[in-house]
């Protein structure tokens, strides 16, 4: 019997590797375990390698900022079909130097994230919009060196881009959001949040030529006016979010039309603060008396 069970063991690395590891289990498991389980032996080692040149899918996050740069250039230096990048808030280490030929061998992918890479440079963005010609959607929070010329390259090479985050792109003025708008025209998202130089000349170019716009973010875009909501409202009928919150110069006379389209708005009516207000206050009254 013993000699029978002995004969039925099947060992994992006896499993197909391609048709069963990579593309059944190896699939469900934290990118972490798997960097780790290369430690086990030569043979997992060789495995993990094929995973990883096969894999669509490789997010940062799921290891942690802490992962040395060399093992990054080594963990993808095989692979040539990834659809979905992810070094965001890899700012310590991530440059131009380990993402470029990454972005170069990389021509399918459709989601790119770059949010919080400030020692990124245009360069990067120049190689993904010259090499990603499918993208769809693209981080590019707090990048600062993000500029008017790779954004241009952006529209001119990726027209098929259906969410743009730009949150803190301080250096992007309306010149570039207008050329963007007029060559993405399938934008659903985009993000200007936290941007003094936009104004409703941006917005308004956006709403005119991005009519499947779903979500618009324009926290802090302190020059933003009625105008231009008003103008979002009008050309853009799928809207479903708007942000505009430290917007002062935005009010309920434009916003009231889209609150009646039950698009969601980040900043409450008016009567609606009041009453807070209010509330506030009387709960806080018998405190006053209290100490009186």
């Amino acid at each position: 019997m013993d000699a029978e069970t002995e004969c039925c063991k099947c060992h994992l690395l006896d499993l197909p590797w391609e048709d069963v590891l990579v593309t059944h289990i190896f699939c469900y498991l934290p990118l972490r375990q798997l960097v780790r389980l290369q430690r086990v032996s030569k043979q997992f080692y060789a495995l993990i390698q094929v995973y990883l040149a096969n894999c669509r899918t490789f997010d940062l996050t799921q290891i942690g900022p802490s992962l040395p740069k060399e093992a990054f250039c080594n963990i993808l230096r095989d692979n040539k079909v990834l659809q979905n990048l992810s070094v965001q808030n890899c700012s310590d280490w991530v440059t131009d130097t380990e993402l470029l030929p990454v972005i170069g061998q990389n021509q399918h992918l459709l989601r790119v994230d770059m949010r919080g890479c400030d020692r990124l440079t245009r360069h990067s963005l120049v190689a993904v919009s010259l090499s990603c010609t499918h993208l769809q959607y693209l981080g590019l929070a707090h990048c600062e060196w993000v500029d008017s010329l790779s954004i241009r390259s952006l529209a001119d090479h990726c027209g098929g881009l259906r969410s743009i985050d730009l949150t803190a792109c301080r250096q992007l003025k309306d010149e570039a959001i207008c050329y963007l708008s007029k060559k993405c025209l399938k934008m659903r998202s985009l993000s200007l949040a936290v941007n003094a130089n936009i104004t409703d000349v941006s917005v308004e170019e956006v709403a005119k030529n991005c009519r499947e716009l779903e979500q618009l973010d324009l926290t802090g875009c302190l020059r933003v006016r009625n105008d231009s909501i008003r103008t979002v409202a009008e050309y853009c009928p799928k809207l479903q979010s708007l942000k505009v919150n430290h917007c002062h110069n935005v009010t309920e006379s434009s916003l009231d039309p889209l609150r009646k389209r039950n698009v969601e708005i980040d900043v409450e009516p008016p009567l609606q603060r009041a009453l807070v207000l209010l509330q506030d206050v009387v709960g806080f009254a018998p405190f006053i008396n209290l100490q009186i």
